[in-house]
């Protein structure tokens, strides 16, 4: 194990790395992944009309804490479109061009797309969803009957899956980062996996909801429940949502 992470430090460090496709002039990849034709968008409520009570950010750091069980409540839509905003929201499309969002990523490159598996959320039916982040927008995806048993099943079983009112699930597009940085890219995937997971965390907790990542799954059982390849596109992260029990919310 030491020389496989030896040899990756390596071969992802600046001496190695390939010449970029941008630097000879590839086009750049699309700023999102296209959704499958004929799919109706659903609009979501706009980030700026939903107001929470002013909250101290060292206190929402301090309280912050990984929570596996959730109260049967239902989120509302506003809470997942503020959740989804403060996670991967477009706030500017700049002449490059590129997307400027709530979240960092290296060379603002945002080579992710947020899939939901939701169970409740109120006015949604239960089922797998797709954010279209620059039109702030969801997408019902076509997915089998059985696709919310499927991703417990990939997590190996992990119980909050299910508790969750939704589990977010972060897909990267390698090649939107690989244009620029190529080998370096899949260092930098990772890194902007866990900026994007923080700002979960810390949304969450402002309306007093919990949140639980997860790592550990099955790759190609994961990929498959999405219809990925596991390759140019792949499930890289996913973390439950919930609302807090009463319990934990005064505790």
């Amino acid at each position: 194990m030491k020389d496989f992470f030896a040899e990756f430090l390596k071969k992802t460090s600046y001496p190695f790395l390939s010449p970029s496709p941008q630097s000879q002039g590839a086009p750049q990849p699309p700023l999102e992944m296209p959704l499958p034709d004929n799919l109706t968008l659903i609009p979501l409520p706009a980030p700026e009309t939903f107001s929470i009570p002013p909250a101290d950010l060292r206190a929402i750091i301090e309280q912050r804490r990984t929570l596996r069980r959730y109260a049967d409540a239902p989120l509302s839509l506003e809470e997942l479109s503020y959740l989804l905003w403060l996670t991967q929201g477009v706030k500017r499309v700049t002449s490059r061009p590129a997307t400027l969002r709530t979240v960092p990523s290296a060379g603002a490159r945002h080579a992710f797309e947020t899939f939901l598996l939701i169970n409740r959320i109120q006015g949604l039916q239960p089922g797998l969803y797709r954010f279209a982040a620059s039109q702030h927008a969801l997408a019902h995806l076509p997915a089998p009957v059985d696709i919310a048993e499927r991703i417990y099943t990939a997590t190996h079983n992990q119980e909050h899956v299910r508790l969750s009112a939704v589990t977010f699930l972060w897909v990267a597009d390698t090649w939107r980062m690989a244009w620029r940085y190529v080998e370096r890219s899949m260092r930098y995937l990772f890194l902007d996996a866990g900026h994007v997971c923080q700002n979960l965390y810390l949304a969450a907790e402002s309306i007093d909801c919990g949140v639980c990542a997860v790592g550990a799954f099955e790759d190609e059982a994961m990929n498959a429940a999405l219809e990925l390849d596991g390759v140019d596109r792949f499930v890289i992260y996913l973390a439950t949502v919930g609302r807090k029990e009463a319990a934990q919310s005064s505790a």
